[in-house]
């Protein structure tokens, strides 16, 4: 065997193809809006698969038929997916492979598909990824927020209380925050977003991505959630809300203000902070102004 034929033979395959007796089970994403934004691969691997799993196959059949992709259809969501994963691992263990899409973007990004992938996994079958569009990536990238480092929280507790008790205990988060709302919440939520956060905070709220409507609203929390506010159509479609990071804090600030709250729960809060100032050194007007935040 000569050199040229010992490189083709040994090298990875970069096609997307597998062979085709080995059982698998493809997560392949999917356009968010607009129908073009699919792989070549995706659509090799869906025209392949012996079933595809989709939260509703009536959103699912729209990309098929366009693609002109004749598939058997099942409904994996969050409500049957417990209950589905045994018989479909039952398929992978007879050989089949399957695809699985969500409604639209990336499966398991706050969409189903995470106990089928980890019950996969764990009984030994390979399961691979055909990457592609999904709506936090898009939303970060043109938001011009800093985006080398994020957290991701998917949607926030529907209720009030919920939503607010979340967004709090995630305002001294350095790293830029990521959420997704519906059209029914998101003034609630950029208001919520106003309060715990501060009017000045820098957010972004990206609408549509990809679709006729799509838009990016960048600057101050209370610039940006006014001017949904007062626009109708504004409020509708899907959102991404990005929120910049909070200013890194000192290791000394973080140990000063958990102290004054650990002390201020048996204490005035004058005292908390004067003793947390002499037990760490740090000035009692940075421990009020981390309280005020």
């Amino acid at each position: 065997m000569n050199s040229t034929q010992q490189s083709s033979e040994t090298a990875p395959d970069h096609t997307g193809q597998s062979d085709p007796s080995t059982p698998m089970l493809y997560v392949v994403a999917t356009p968010i809006g607009h129908l073009h934004d699919i792989s070549q691969r995706a659509l090799e691997v869906l025209r392949s698969a012996q079933e595809i799993l989709c939260e509703d196959t009536r959103t699912s059949n729209v990309l098929l038929r366009h693609y002109g992709i004749q598939a058997k259809l099942s409904a994996l969501h969050d409500y049957n997916e417990t209950q589905k994963t045994t018989a479909i691992l039952q398929k992978l263990e007879a050989g089949q492979t399957l695809a699985l899409i969500s409604d639209a973007g990336t499966p398991l990004i706050s969409d189903p598909g995470y106990i089928l992938v980890a019950a996969a996994r764990a009984a030994g079958f390979t399961v691979r990824a055909v990457p592609g569009p999904c709506a936090l990536i898009a939303a970060l990238s043109i938001c011009g927020l800093p985006c080398e480092r994020f957290c991701f929280e998917g949607f926030l507790p529907a209720n009030n209380k919920g939503r607010r008790d979340k967004l709090t205990a995630l305002q001294d988060e350095p790293r830029t925050l990521v959420f997704y709302e519906s059209t029914h919440r998101i003034i609630e939520m950029l208001a919520d977003v106003v309060t715990v956060f501060g009017a000045d905070r820098r957010i972004s709220v990206v609408k549509e991505i990809t679709k006729h409507f799509e838009n990016a609203f960048t600057g101050p929390a209370s610039e940006i959630a006014g001017k949904i506010a007062s626009d109708s159509n504004l409020q509708r479609g899907e959102f991404v809300v990005v929120i910049q990071g909070a200013p890194e804090k000192s290791d000394a600030e973080v140990e000063a203000r958990r102290a004054f709250a650990i002390l201020s729960e048996s204490m005035s809060k004058s005292q908390a902070a004067k003793l947390a100032a002499k037990l760490t050194g740090v000035s009692r007007r940075v421990i009020y102004a981390g309280v005020e935040d």
